[in-house]
């Protein structure tokens, strides 16, 4: 596997950018690992302007389709779910209710975007997280 490049920049309040950047084989337990950091930092919401850019301001903030994003790499990180899993865990996690055609929506988005593949039949989609991270996902912009 040929090295690949990763960089995760964080801003804060005051406008100041923090730039991390790894390079070398990059597996999902090493991309984790650099997000827990992220995480330490402050930074727990990803910006929807670039996937490798994390936003310090409050979950509470953020877009729906941001939240949803982490509540599934929360809490399907290797398993295959559904929309509805998708939906109950999000109403469950963030109290508040979101529309199941909503959730397909940003679903179908994130598959686009290389944050999730799916496989099955259009009446029973099924959603994984990506184990990789592809380079052209982390210079795609959401």
């Amino acid at each position: 596997m040929p090295a690949r490049r990763m960089r995760v920049e964080l801003f804060d309040a005051d406008g100041n950018r923090y730039s991390i950047s790894f390079e070398g084989q990059i597996t999902r337990d090493k991309a984790l690992r650099l997000l827990d950091l992220v995480e330490l930092l402050g930074g727990t919401t990803s910006s929807t302007s670039n996937p490798a850019s994390v936003s310090m301001r409050p979950v509470s903030e953020a877009k729906k389709i941001d939240k949803l994003r982490i509540v599934v790499q929360k809490n399907f990180p290797l398993v295959w779910f559904s929309s509805k899993d998708a939906q109950t865990v999000f109403e469950q996690e963030y109290k508040e209710p979101i529309g199941l055609s909503t959730v397909a929506t940003y679903m179908t988005r994130m598959v686009t975007r290389r944050v999730l593949e799916k496989r099955g039949p259009s009446n029973s989609l099924k959603y994984k997280v990506v184990t990789g991270i592809p380079k052209t996902a982390l210079e795609q912009r959401l």
